[in-house]
């Protein structure tokens, strides 16, 4: 059986919020996430009849595994309703919505829960930092790092300069687009934060320090806590349910994995215009499958862990050649109102990146776009948008296009 998958609503999290100060664990996060995903929904936990659950460092934050069982544990509800926990570093969150849309175009159920939760506040950053290094090859990269990840990222900006040379006032360009929108999006990490110039300070040592490499402070998304769910629902469950509006359909995916190692990759594909040519191929799977290319495309929700990050979606996606990033940033096509607008909610530097949510939050965010309900950071005319997301060193890698839920079935 295959037919479409249609989101039927959805729920994030305040992304500002220090869950631990708050005296809240895995239970309580839980509890939130999935009531008020139910809830947006319009569904009770009765109707749904499977559970995917996203989480990447569980046991490494909080000294909790086995969370796919964490929501019946708090909602009565949920009891003796099939549910899984899945894990892909950054991209956990679209893995759990691959496998829900598995079950439902099998036609083994007819709705999923969908929720990706994260605690990354309950240590010291030096050792979250450690605990978010086991999503890379361990004991081959980046044992030199204080920090893994800005370093491996700083390595991919690294090449870029290698192959095409690089202006770093590119990436800070990126930070501007993505920290000025996230001042319009109310669950924003930063909404609240005082952010300088950086086109003007951003080398500016005392006012962005250096972190690992090219990667400044400003560079980087921060430390998370949070969730964020959807529900999806199968055509027979829109048949029998003739008076329910989705928020959106997802009309393609793509899904790629490669192997662990940053370098792995640099020297697999050396002569590659493209310097992840499997990122590209996820895209274009995703817009294959949709039906439609990038024009079609209103805008992009993509992982920018790093601004690397987002200058490697910028010409992967196709808005400019290989290596050309940096024209879409300074033409103003990434910005709202631009070309093509990406991360209009602030996206991960802006919005934060609470690891096994974020996505999910990528795929809430485009359903709310299509359907007109992101507010003040609404794109305008917004009838199709699309996620780019990244697992560790681009190891894991999804993309999926979301179109209005007009035509509902």
């Amino acid at each position: 059986m295959v037919g479409n998958v249609w989101i039927l609503g959805g729920y994030q999290s305040d992304f500002a919020r220090n869950l631990t100060r708050e005296g809240r664990d895995f239970a309580g996060l839980t509890t939130e996430v999935v009531d008020l995903t139910l809830a947006e929904s319009m569904i009770d936990a009765a109707d749904i009849e499977v559970v995917h659950v996203a989480n990447a460092f569980g046991e490494l934050f909080a000294g909790q595994g086995h969370l796919g069982a964490m929501p019946a544990t708090v909602h009565d509800g949920l009891w003796d309703t099939p549910a899984s926990r899945h894990e892909a570093a950054c991209a956990s969150g679209s893995i759990a919505i691959l496998s829900a849309m598995a079950d439902l175009r099998a036609g083994n159920y007819r709705t999923a829960l969908v929720i990706g939760v994260e605690l990354e506040k309950t240590v010291p950053g030096d050792i979250a930092a450690q605990h978010l290094g086991a999503a890379a090859w361990t004991g081959h990269e980046g044992q030199q790092a204080r920090y893994l990840w800005p370093s491996m990222f700083s390595d991919v900006a690294d090449e870029y300069d290698r192959r095409y040379g690089l202006d770093e006032a590119h990436l800070r360009g990126i930070a501007t687009v993505n920290l000025a929108n996230a001042k319009r999006n109310p669950n924003a990490q930063t909404r609240e934060w005082d952010i300088p110039d950086l086109l003007a300070e951003g080398g500016d040592d005392a006012i962005n320090p250096p972190v690992e490499g090219r990667i400044r402070r400003f560079d980087c998304s921060q430390m998370t806590d949070g969730g964020s769910g959807v529900v999806l629902v199968s055509d027979e469950f829109l048949r029998d349910h003739p008076g329910v509006r989705p928020i959106g359909r997802i009309e393609g995916w793509g899904h790629h994995t490669v192997g662990l190692g940053l370098r792995q990759k640099f020297d697999r594909d050396a002569e590659n215009p493209y310097v992840m040519p499997h990122l590209r191929a996820t895209v274009q799977d995703a817009l294959q499958r949709a039906q439609t290319d990038l024009d079609g495309i209103d805008g992009f929700e993509v992982h920018d862990c790093f601004t690397p990050s987002e200058y490697l979606a910028i010409d992967h996606i196709g808005l400019t050649g290989p290596g050309e990033s940096w024209k879409a940033v300074e033409n103003g096509d990434i910005a709202v109102g631009g070309r093509l607008p990406i991360n209009p909610s602030g996206g991960l530097i802006g919005g934060g990146h609470p690891v096994g949510a974020t996505g999910i939050r990528m795929v809430l965010d485009a359903a709310k776009q299509v359907s007109g309900l992101a507010g003040d950071y609404q794109v305008e005319g917004a009838r199709r948008f699309a996620t780019l997301n990244l697992g560790g060193s681009t190891a894991t890698t999804v993309s999926f296009v979301i179109g209005s839920g007009e035509d509902a079935a």
